[in-house]
C-alpha cells in the first residue's frame, strides 16, 4: 500500500534521513521507532508532502507521490495526526471534526461519518458543542485522530499519539488505534513508547540518526536482545 524507497532528506547542510526504506501493507499497523532526532517525524512529513526529499521515492497504491502537495496527498487517502494534536481551540469539537471533511465531495456521507467517530470516542459526542481548547490532553488527542479519520483515509499516520498523556490514557489511545485498525484502516505509527508500539504493531522499524538500525516483525523485535537493552530498557 505505502512504500518509502531509499529516502534522503536534508535540512540545509544537515542530513536528516539517509537511505530510509519502509513499507506498510494494507490492513497492517507498522511502527516507526527511535530516539529524538532520529528522523521519525521527518519521514512522516516527507510522506505527506511537507518536505521534499533530496533523493528517493514515496509510492502509495502503486503511484509515485514524491513531492506532491499535501492537500493532493490527503485526497489520495493519506491522513496524518501531527505531534502536538494541532486542534483549533476556539472551535467546538464538532466544528473541528467537520473541518476534517474539507477535501471530501460526499458531504452528506461525511456528516454521517460523525457517528462512526463518536462510536470510537463517545466522550467527543458528549462534548461536541464544547470548545476544543477546554478538553483534556487525552480528549484533544482523540479529537485530532477523529478529525483525521473524517477525511476518510486509506492509511492513518500518527505522530507520537501518547505524548504527554497519563499512563491510563496511553492505554486507552493504543486500544483505540487497535480498534481503528480492526475496521480495515492501515496505520503507520511514530511513537517513543517503544514497548506499547511494538505490542500493537505487526512490523516495526527502528531509526538511528536517519538510518534504519533494526527492522522486523514486532513480536520478534520484542525478544531481540539489542532492542530490549537500548530501546526498551529491559
Amino acid at each position: 500500500m505505502l512504500k518509502v524507497d531509499n529516502l534522503y532528506v536534508s535540512y540545509g547542510p544537515v542530513k536528516a534521513l539517509s537511505g530510509v526504506s519502509l513499507k506498510v501493507e494494507e490492513g497492517s499497523i507498522v511502527s516507526l521507532l527511535g530516539p529524538n532526532g532520529a528522523g521519525k517525524t521527518t519521514t512522516l512529513k516527507t510522506i505527506c508532502g511537507f518536505l521534499k526529499p533530496d533523493k528517493g521515492k514515496v509510492i502509495f497504491s502503486d503511484r509515485d507521490i514524491t513531492g506532491h502537495a499535501p492537500e493532493d496527498i490527503v485526497r489520495l487517502g493519506i491522513s496524518m495526526v501531527p505531534e502536538g494534536r494541532r486542534i483549533f481551540p476556539e472551535l467546538t469539537v464538532k466544528e473541528n471534526l467537520i473541518l476534517g471533511t474539507y477535501i471530501r465531495k460526499d458531504k452528506k456521507k461525511s456528516l454521517k461519518d460523525l457517528d462512526k467517530i463518536y462510536s470510537y470516542f463517545p466522550v467527543l459526542k458528549e462534548r461536541e458543542n464544547q470548545l476544543a481548547g477546554t478538553l483534556s490532553g487525552g480528549e484533544q488527542q482523540m479529537l485530532a485522530i477523529g478529525r483525521a479519520l473524517m477525511s476518510n483515509p486509506k492509511i492513518l499516520l500518527l505522530d507520537e499519539p501518547s505524548l504527554g498523556l497519563a499512563p491510563i490514557l496511553v492505554q486507552e489511545i493504543f486500544s483505540i488505534i487497535k480498534e481503528i485498525n480492526k475496521s480495515g484502516m492501515s496505520v503507520l505509527l511514530v511513537e517513543q513508547n517503544a514497548y506499547q508500539a511494538l505490542k500493537i504493531s505487526n512490523y516495526s522499524y527502528i531509526l538511528e540518526v536517519g538510518k534504519i538500525a533494526f527492522e522486523g516483525k514486532s513480536e520478534e523485535l520484542l525478544k531481540t536482545k539489542e532492542v530490549r537493552k537500548y530501546y526498551l530498557g529491559r
